[in-house]
């Protein structure tokens, strides 16, 4: 509570004759009537240990309809329990007496090279989340040294988001009804800066999230700049649209939501750029596997072609050795920056990310991995 609100309360408590007198006095402070300030945004962060913490501390600053909304999966939420759980089952096996004085996260994808393979997924309307929105956690994002990618459902427009942050941004892009809009949107991002397209290629309709239709009432409208009306999502979609997206994208394409390992060779024979392993946060078909589960089968049949990305149930550091270990070239996060970003704006977006990133390097180092390249499947037990 700030200095405002405390007296504000304070006053309605003592009377306004009675707490006028106290203010008057040399000696006054907040502490003379009895009430101690509240700790700055900046120490509270610091409290917060773990992603789990900040789940937690989220769930008292974010309000219940935008709550449901992003905590909520399809259905009976059994993949949103999975994608976790799944984590939880793999088992590490560490090596000892190895040199790991000096740690090297850095891993390079399509031309650029980044300090650590965390990834800030996108997500969409971040307005419900916090007044600043996606501007917020593109700020949060950069201060972490971490590529934030802007989601086509975002609550500003993609040339606003892009263009606050001298950060790399990518750009999440579903294929609407509307071809021309489409294309348009995709030069809009390419020209504001965004460096890499990830195509949603799993929803041809939304699931059943029956927790976010029972919340819905409690959002206020809000206007989503880059799609074209509410039944923007076109179930025509085939490889033929990806074909055409590619005849005038200039940046890389990755399909996201590839789950089947068919189709993921598919995807390589047609030309995608990488592949993002992703069951849309558990938010569309419900009883579909774990992404950590699918990965290694979706790298199997890639082959080393191309990169693969995973999302989904990522909270700890040795979840992304896991992860690197079934062969992922990096790692997105989509609900803890939301946290974060719920609590404290940019500095919490900031602060989950760090987080994440010193746990992958404890991990690294407890397991004797002094390089991303030296993470492989014989780290798993």
């Amino acid at each position: 509570m700030n200095r405002r609100s405390l007296l504000a309360r304070t006053m309605a408590m003592m009377g306004a004759g009675a707490l006028t007198q106290v203010l008057q006095l040399p000696f006054f402070s907040i502490a003379a009537v009895g009430l101690q300030e509240q700790p700055s945004a900046e120490s509270q962060l610091k409290t917060l240990l773990s992603l789990f913490d900040f789940e937690a501390e989220a769930h008292k600053h974010i309000s219940h309809g935008a709550w449901e909304r992003i905590a909520g999966g399809a259905a009976d939420e059994i993949t949103l329990r999975w994608n976790r759980e799944a984590y939880d089952h793999i088992r590490l096996k560490p090596r000892i007496l190895v040199d790991v004085s000096k740690l090297d996260t850095r891993v390079k994808l399509f031309g650029q090279e980044l300090p650590f393979p965390i990834l800030l997924a996108p997500t969409g309307a971040q307005r419900f989340v916090h007044p600043e929105g996606e501007i917020a956690a593109a700020h949060g994002a950069a201060a972490a040294n971490a590529i934030y990618v802007i989601s086509s459902s975002a609550s500003m427009k993609v040339e606003d988001i892009a263009r606050s942050t001298k950060s790399p941004v990518w750009f999440q892009l579903y294929v609407q009804k509307d071809r021309g809009f489409t294309r348009d949107l995709v030069q809009r991002a390419e020209d504001s800066g965004c460096r890499a397209l990830c195509v949603t290629v799993d929803s041809p309709t939304f699931g059943a999230r029956n927790r976010e239709e029972r919340a819905k009432n409690e959002l206020p409208e809000r206007e989503l700049p880059n799609l074209k009306g509410k039944d923007y999502l076109d179930p025509s979609l085939t490889w033929k649209d990806i074909d055409w997206l590619r005849s005038f994208a200039r940046t890389p394409v990755l399909l996201k939501g590839v789950l089947n390992p068919d189709d993921a060779a598919t995807a390589v024979t047609a030309g995608a750029s990488g592949i993002i392993v992703s069951n849309h946060g558990a938010r569309n078909l419900d009883t579909v596997p774990a992404t950590i589960d699918a990965l290694p089968l979706v790298v199997d049949k890639v082959a080393g072609r191309v990169p693969v990305l995973v999302d989904g149930g990522i909270r700890r550091g040795t979840d992304i050795i896991k992860a690197f270990a079934l062969g992922a070239s990096a790692v997105q996060i989509g609900r803890p920056y939301l946290w974060g970003l719920g609590i404290a704006g940019a500095e919490g977006v900031t602060r989950v990310v760090e987080i994440l990133r010193r746990e992958f390097e404890w991990a690294m180092a407890l397991t004797g991995r002094p390089t991303i390249g030296s993470i492989d499947r014989s780290v798993l037990w």
